[in-house]
């Protein structure tokens, strides 16, 4: 009998390192926000985002149907098993949608559905409202297939991706291993440590220094080094991301639309272009990249100081005594940021030097989790946030997370029943044409009552050790990571 040597005896074990940007303490894929589950391969969806076309396609799901757009019939594939070689069927995909639901209120919200019955490898659903748009939400990661029978979900989840946890670390990495009876062809690689540093500087070492192969989000400054490493690639790719200043509009000064507009006037966009990104961006008027179908056209609105003041003015505001104020109160904002994504700091404290030369007082509150934070504090005025706005190819996402009354991301507190009723409006209708000059009409009212102030489209970049990594894709959604195309050469 012929003896056959493992990868570990011959040596040859085929490994990656990647190193990310965003740390977790949970892989929940129902309700963690840093979607790690998903994005290190654990995990898939039923369907997932064809970012060419902006269309969704199969995945785990190989065919739907709901012309009424209320009663759907989804087929998935027959020869997917979980990373413990249980079956994924029907019941099991159903199982796992409940808990997302109950787990969820976002979830709840984003998908309507009312009931799902399952029958071998087929699920009828029914949403409480017609939604021609359901399966596009079914890209989120959130709804991402585990078998819900396994103990623990928090730190060991069992999805249907092609690597398995091996272990997990929480805040620091995940050990993953090849799962051998992947549906759609096993990986060639043995294993992949998928690790977190939220120090740009730090990530941007690591991989110089040949400790990790693969870096998400390289601080800027270093790519001119890296790229005179020998070996080294650095990808960039302009993504579905905007970086945003946040609104609290349920706050007294910022309920004020020419406050709103001030602040949105002193946003000197080019520059922080320029100086903090180097250029790898674009100024964003709205919250959807221009390239984008659903992407209005804005009138240019009057920028930089004297229309600051001029806004500050139409307020009630005047300076007095080196301060910008109304009936004798000086005008404050607490402006949070967070450290994860090192450009928005330094936007943080561009806007707080310029608003200083007018008199206004602007203090930064650092904070970890700012998803968290902003839910449940209500003791600020701005945030520097960053937000995917349409990871799913359409504009329904964003516009229903953030400024519907329901939306789990609608931090600003935005409950504007003009507003409120386009995005129904929206959620209800079927024709791509028709639901772009929706959503052009959305975003153009956000833009005219300022709800909230778009600063940027950053591009995503990646650097990665071009001898060593094979097959490796930046995607625009900034989801599939790590996938069994991955490989080493």
């Amino acid at each position: 009998m012929a003896c056959t040597q493992s990868p570990a005896d011959r040596g040859d074990i085929k490994h990656i390192h990647f190193l990310y940007n965003f740390s977790t303490k949970s892989l929940d894929p129902h309700v963690d926000s840093s979607y790690v589950p998903l994005r290190a391969g654990i995990t898939e969806t039923l369907v997932r985002l064809d970012e060419e076309n902006l269309t969704v396609s199969p995945w785990l799901a190989e065919s739907w149907e709901g012309e009424d757009g209320q009663h759907w019939t989804i087929k998935l594939r027959e020869d997917v098993t979980f990373q413990n070689g249980k079956k994924m069927d029907a019941e099991a995909v159903k199982a796992s949608l409940e808990r997302a639901l109950r787990e969820s209120v976002a979830i709840q919200n984003a998908l309507k559905i009312d009931t799902i019955e399952a029958d071998k490898y087929t699920l009828n659903i029914s949403t409480k409202e017609p939604f021609p748009e359901f399966v596009s939400e079914l890209v989120n990661p959130n709804v991402s297939i585990i078998d819900v029978t396994e103990q623990d979900v928090v730190n060991k989840p069992i999805g249907t991706g092609p690597f398995a946890l091996k272990s997990f670390t929480p805040g620091s990495k995940l050990e993953l291993e090849r799962y051998a009876d992947y549906w759609d062809g096993a990986s060639n690689l043995d294993s992949v440590t998928f690790s977190f540093n939220e120090d740009a500087n730090a990530r941007s070492l690591a991989l110089k220094s040949g400790q990790v192969d693969i870096v998400y989000r390289p601080e800027v400054e270093s790519l001119e080094m890296l790229r005179e490493t020998d070996g080294m690639k650095v990808e960039s790719t302009a993504t579905f991301r905007v970086h945003q200043l946040t609104m609290n509009i349920q706050r007294k000064s910022l309920q004020d639309v020419n406050v709103r507009r001030a602040v949105d006037a002193l946003i000197d966009r080019q520059k922080i272009v320029d100086t903090i990104l180097l250029g790898y961006g674009e100024a964003a008027a709205g919250p959807f990249l221009p390239s984008l179908p659903f992407a209005p056209s804005y009138e240019e609105r009057a920028s930089g100081k004297d229309a600051a003041v001029n806004y500050l003015e139409a307020a009630g505001y005047t300076l007095k005594d080196g301060k910008m104020q109304k009936d004798d109160e000086p005008l404050q904002f607490t402006l949070l940021t967070y450290s994860a994504r090192a450009d928005l700091p330094l936007i943080a404290q561009v806007f707080q030097s310029d608003a200083k030369q007018m008199g206004i007082d602007v203090k930064i509150r650092q904070i970890d989790i700012p998803e968290e934070y902003m839910a449940s504090n209500r003791d600020w005025d701005l945030a520097t946030y960053s937000n995917l706005t349409a990871p799913r190819g359409d504009a329904g996402y964003y516009l229903n997370a953030t400024y519907h009354p329901t939306g789990a991301l609608n931090f600003s507190g935005a409950n504007d029943p003009e507003l409120t009723s386009i995005i129904d409006k929206l959620n209800q209708t079927v024709g791509q044409e028709n639901r772009a000059l929706l959503a052009e009409q959305a975003a153009d009212y956000v833009h005219e009552n300022v709800i909230n102030s778009f600063v940027l489209h950053p591009s995503t970049i990646v650097a990665y050790n071009d001898k060593k990594v094979k097959n490796w894709v930046t995607t625009r959604s900034e989801y599939y990571m790590i996938t069994n195309r991955l490989d080493v050469k």
